[in-house]
């Protein structure tokens, strides 16, 4: 099947066949199949590249650091979509749960509000709402409030650490477990991922590695649960049930869902070996989209760019990607999310063992109390290289 992925980074060779190298049979071993699986993944020891692009792009282009810092127009944005879909649930409170009207309002409006708030969720934890670091916990548990359930403050650490930890096994929560490519490495397997995948990645950071309750992890879970009790009281529980079912469907088989894929699993047909750390071949482990549905996600799709800077909001990205575009325009890029999805379903080259990993390196973020502003502050200051928190 024809990728999705256009690049040309790597010269045409023999791709590498996915699924073990080793047969199970009487003479092997549960330990050496044990050893075939977690060589299914692709392997590496080299730094993640996005520093290294970062310090050779503000090289070239120093001006590229004056785009750092908060977006004033975040906190608009986010009202209007919280608004938005609380005024969808009061006109949805006499609908029938099971109807078209119903799951189209929340496929459609819905669904898109939510991946929207998701992302907005995704900024603030870069501190790119406020430029006080406590007034970026606050505003986040309200961007959480039409999502349903309490998540903004378990959020933040977790996807930090996946920047500061990028492809670290038993770090970054991003990254499949060899569980779930075993048992979900079919069609069908890899369609049941795709439907649920919402659910896979607000239950799989807790299988790896659980943080500690702190206090706006409370406040998170008071605020939502209150909200919730008070859309009950006021409006109805269909109010409650149009949220959820929103949530639902942002994370499932839904256009704009499928960044969660394209992000960082590798589509492009490797060279044989590729899996082969030894050979120090260079897997790309980030992929960007330049595609209309960035416009609902915070130009999330730049996603080489948003890793390159974290401190630079979604409104400079695209100013960053045409200073920088030396260093983008022969990246490997995706054209379409919803192609994305289709392939990640039905390529047999394709699937949950397509991540790049990392035994060692990287850190944890955030295991203050996470509440008061110094210790807040402690892991958002900018470090030796501009651009960088």
């Amino acid at each position: 099947m024809r990728s999705s992925v256009a690049t040309a980074t790597l010269p045409p060779q023999e791709p590498t066949k996915r699924g073990p190298t080793t047969i199970v049979g009487k003479n092997t071993t549960a330990a050496e199949q044990a050893e075939d699986d977690h060589n299914r993944f692709f392997w590496t020891y080299t730094e993640e590249p996005h520093r290294t692009r970062r310090m050779a792009i503000i090289k070239a282009h120093p001006e590229v650091t004056k785009l750092c810092g908060p977006e004033p127009l975040t906190k608009y944005v986010v009202a209007f979509v919280v608004s938005l879909q609380i005024f969808c649930a009061y006109l949805l409170r006499d609908t029938p749960i099971i109807s078209w009207p119903f799951f189209l309002t929340a496929y459609i409006i819905g669904a898109t509000a939510n991946q929207n708030l998701f992302l907005a969720i995704h900024e603030i934890s870069h501190n790119l709402a406020f430029r006080n670091p406590l007034a970026n916990r606050i505003f986040a548990v309200f961007a959480n409030l039409p999502i349903g359930i309490p998540y903004s403050a378990s959020f933040r650490p977790y996807h930090l650490t996946h920047h500061k930890s990028l492809g670290v096994d038993g770090l970054d929560t991003d990254l499949p477990t060899p569980l779930e490519a075993i048992f979900l490495d079919s069609v069908l397997g890899k369609a049941f991922f795709a439907t649920f995948q919402i659910l896979f990645y607000a239950l799989r950071p807790m299988f790896v590695y659980q943080l500690p309750i702190t206090k706006i992890h409370l406040f998170n879970i008071v605020a939502q649960l209150t909200f919730d009790f008070a859309l009950v009281k006021l409006i109805g529980g269909k109010a409650v049930w149009y949220l959820i079912m929103s949530s639902f469907l942002a994370g499932s088989l839904h256009p704009c869902a499928g960044h969660f894929i394209a992000e960082h699993y590798v589509f492009e047909k490797q060279p044989a070996g590729a899996k082969d750390a030894a050979n120090k071949i260079p897997v790309p482990e980030t992929y960007s989209y330049y595609g209309p549905l960035n416009f609902f996600t915070y130009n999330v799709g730049l996603h080489n760019e948003h890793h390159d800077f974290p401190a630079i909001p979604w409104t400079k990205l695209p100013v960053l990607k045409r200073i920088a575009h030396d260093f983008y325009d022969d990246l490997p890029c995706h054209k379409s999310w919803v192609y994305v999805i289709w392939q990640f379903i039905w390529d047999k080259d394709v699937g949950l063992w397509c991540r790049v990993k990392r035994a060692e390196g990287g850190r944890k973020v955030g295991a203050g109390s996470g509440w008061n502003e110094e210790e807040l502050g402690a892991n958002e200051k900018k470090g030796p290289i501009p651009g960088v928190r």
